[in-house]
């Protein structure tokens, strides 16, 4: 098989288990390298020895191509195969079947780990017919947030791979937009405006009074801007970046606001995250709120995190008319350029 593919390949499984950040990057960095190689140069570089010796391939990359270069499928690719033959979640399968796109994601442009067209390959392995590119905005320096300038660069960018892609698939230009201390959305107006969907979400001082939680997030699901409040906690409740208790905000009122300015509460499906809680989940429910199942992927294998949020969703008896990233295209972005 192709080297470069199963190389990437692999970084794909091990980005879905997640496995560590650097584990996956030593593939993807050799999937690169011998990306621009001939296969008889390839060849001739892992039979003299020029290929170990070249910086970025170690010996578990160099492994796995050379098996792929002698035609057999890399035996650590395989064992990943047949890991990732099983589900991430037991629940939900009906409605995950019923999910045709996912509306948060992140590339390397912000501080996702993968280009955009890998984003956009994995997208339609897994069967989906969009996706929305929302990298961060400026204010969240953290995370190499864009500019005005740079997401205009962008927006270029998702225009050219549209013209190249199939017409069964679509990258939606959006953005994870910062709710400031203020409410007011992190992007000028202008530029939202451009947007099919905004996602907006708090980053900082989530440990404000409740008052002040409150009036941040009604005011940012006021803008007519706003498409989808993300992880609406901000909790963590696992992992490497260890755990976070959830913002006090009155959720009763935000949920009725959502419902109000038809702003879709997201149910995000990082494992860290499964923000928001089952509680909140219902009380959205009760509110009338629309939902939006999304994977905030930062890599290409972590997309496949919607299992996770289809398997709560389910749980929590979400209807799947009410979740819009089951809805066809046309339909969701008349719902987004509606103005909410």
């Amino acid at each position: 098989m192709d080297a470069a593919a199963a190389l990437n390949e692999i970084a794909f499984w091990l980005e879905r288990e997640p496995a560590p950040t650097f584990k996956v990057q030593a593939f993807r960095k050799a999937a690169g390298i011998i990306a621009g190689l001939e296969p008889a140069e390839l060849e001739a570089r892992a039979r003299d020895g020029r290929l170990k010796r070249t910086k970025g391939i170690g010996d578990r990359t160099l492994e796995v191509i050379r098996e792929a270069l002698d035609g057999d499928v890399p035996g650590y690719l395989a064992g990943l195969r047949r890991r990732g033959s099983h589900p991430l979640a037991e629940g939900g399968r009906e409605l995950l079947g019923l999910l045709r796109g996912d509306l948060h994601s992140h590339s390397d442009w912000s501080d996702g780990g993968s280009p955009i067209e890998l984003m956009v390959d994995a997208a339609q392995l897994l069967g989906r017919e969009y996706l929305a590119l929302t990298d961060h905005s400026p204010r969240l320096t953290i995370a190499n947030g864009l500019s005005a300038e740079r997401l205009e660069q962008q927006l270029d960018v998702v225009a050219r791979i549209n013209a190249r892609r199939d017409g069964g698939f679509r990258l939606l230009r959006g953005i994870e937009v910062d709710i400031l201390e203020d409410g007011t959305l992190d992007q000028t107006p202008e530029l939202l405006e451009r947007l099919d969907v905004v996602v907006a979400s708090a980053h900082s001082k989530l440990r404000s009074d409740k008052r002040t939680m409150t009036r941040r997030m009604l005011n940012a699901v006021a803008d007519p801007h706003t498409d989808v409040l993300g992880h609406c906690t901000g909790r963590l409740i696992q992992g490497s970046r260890g755990t976070r208790p959830e913002s006090e905000f009155d959720a009763e009122l935000v949920f009725a606001a959502c419902a109000e300015h038809d702003v879709a509460v997201e149910i995000n499906s990082r494992p860290e995250r499964q923000d928001p809680p089952d509680r909140l989940i219902q009380l959205a429910l009760d509110a009338g709120c629309l939902f939006s199942i999304d994977s905030d992927a930062h890599a290409p294998g972590q997309l496949d995190f919607l299992q996770y949020g289809a398997e709560r969703a389910a749980a929590n008896g979400v209807p799947a008319d009410r979740i819009i990233t089951t809805w066809p295209l046309e339909r969701l972005l008349a719902w987004a350029a509606s103005g909410n």
